[in-house]
């Protein structure tokens, strides 16, 4: 997949993940599904919108994970 999208969930990630590194992973993804680093003006919209949606996803991911050892799931702050 997109190397440059890291793992966002502990113990990889010591503290919880900020939503400015939820949105880059979301960023990330779109742009290699699309095929496009930077989408057209025609395109802008449904592309942050993808990104939008993206990333609320995986912040639900990451607040529901129960990671073994680490004592929690993430918490929204």
């Amino acid at each position: 997949m997109c190397r440059s999208i890291k793992t966002l969930r502990p113990p990889v990630l010591p503290e919880e993940a900020t939503e400015d590194e939820i949105r880059a992973a979301a960023l990330q993804y779109v742009r290699k599904v699309s095929g496009f680093r930077a989408p057209a003006a025609h395109n802008r919209e449904v592309f942050d919108h993808a990104v939008d949606v993206i990333a609320r996803a995986t912040a639900d991911l990451l607040d529901g994970l129960e990671v073994r050892g680490a004592g929690m799931a993430r918490k929204a702050g």
